[in-house]
């Protein structure tokens, strides 16, 4: 619950911040200056790309928690049983054999989503997030098309 209070924090914060930027963009191109207008657009274009960018985020964790949901109510969550060094960190050259055996399910089954997401889980708690977000795009993906 606390990731999801900071999410939408920061989205109130980008949006009271899209809104300052953009009315400096808007008092920029009232200016009538040939150079201060090409600016103000540049400008109102900054929080237009934030926001697209902010939204896309925003709907990629509410699908994963639409994700996790499903699985936690079949009883399917993945259990976290990556080895692990005394700090707690994943232990990756022990963890292999298990990356092995998430890859091997995935590509055994590449349009069952809850097994993209158990490899997506495992990137994750590793700490390799572009794996462990393609991961679960790829399980996004699966469920959409078998929804």
């Amino acid at each position: 619950m606390t990731a999801k209070r900071t999410a939408i924090l920061l989205a109130v914060v980008f949006v009271a911040y899209a809104g300052l930027l953009g009315w400096r963009g808007v008092l920029l191109i009232g200016t009538g200056d040939p150079v201060a207008i090409v600016l103000g657009i540049a400008v109102l274009v900054i929080p237009l790309l934030g926001a697209y960018l902010v939204w896309r985020e925003l709907q990629f964790g509410r699908q994963t928690e639409v994700l996790a949901r499903e699985l936690e109510a079949s009883g399917g969550l993945p259990v976290d049983d990556l080895p692990r060094r005394p700090s707690g960190r994943i232990d990756r050259a022990a963890a292999d054999e298990a990356f092995r055996r998430y890859r091997a399910e995935a590509e055994a089954a590449p349009d069952d989503w809850r097994v993209w997401f158990r490899l997506s889980t495992a990137y994750d708690a590793a700490g390799d997030r572009k794996r462990a977000r393609q991961s679960m795009r790829t399980a996004i993906a699966q469920h959409a098309q078998s929804s």
